[in-house]
């Protein structure tokens, strides 16, 4: 199945683990800009990122974005 990313979900997994983007931030050691970047869609996390947001906060890859079958 082809998908087209839609909107970054990461501010809803982080509201779930009641977790803050400046907590994420300091956990992978990124700038907490960048985490703003990915959240208000201004950036798509790489690959590499996406695995380890997804480590850290606990959820599956595919959770980060809003997925639309094209």
């Amino acid at each position: 199945m082809k998908v087209e990313l839609g909107i970054c979900l990461l501010d809803e997994r982080l509201a779930e683990k009641g977790m803050t983007a400046l907590q994420l931030a300091a956990a992978l050691q990124y700038k907490p800009e960048r985490i703003a970047d990915y959240m208000e869609n201004k950036r798509i996390m790489p690959l590499k990122a996406a695995i380890s947001i997804a480590a850290v906060i606990g959820c599956r890859v595919e959770q980060l974005y809003e997925l639309k079958p094209i």
